[in-house]
């Protein structure tokens, strides 16, 4: 009786082994729904970043002001008979500018 319990109890650790460290293991499952996920998320963003993409490009097939906004943003383009004024922040200019007091020269 005791080597038949013995036997039946390496019986069903066989039969366990594929569920839970085989190909198809719930391990495996659990890692392949992980996966699914983050591809997912990253499906998600692709899709947002195309549909800006596709936007834009209607945008430049059928008007002038998506063309012309671009090239004020990108180029510096003015049209003709046009003022351009730049405006600076000067308190980031001195900043990025300024020698720190408690630097010496050397001579």
């Amino acid at each position: 009786m005791k080597s038949l319990t013995i036997i039946f109890v390496v019986l069903v650790a066989l039969m366990q082994y594929p569920l839970w460290f085989g190909k198809g293991s719930w391990f495996r499952v659990w890692s392949l729904n992980q996966q699914i996920e983050i591809q997912k998320n990253t499906n998600t963003d692709n899709q947002i970043r195309n549909n800006v993409l596709n936007a834009e490009v209607s945008d430049l097939k059928q008007g002038f002001s998506a063309i012309e906004e671009r090239a004020r943003n990108e180029l510096g383009m003015i049209k003709q008979d046009e003022i351009f004024f730049q405006v600076t922040n000067h308190e980031k200019d001195k900043k990025d500018t300024e020698v720190p007091s408690n630097t010496k020269a050397k001579n």
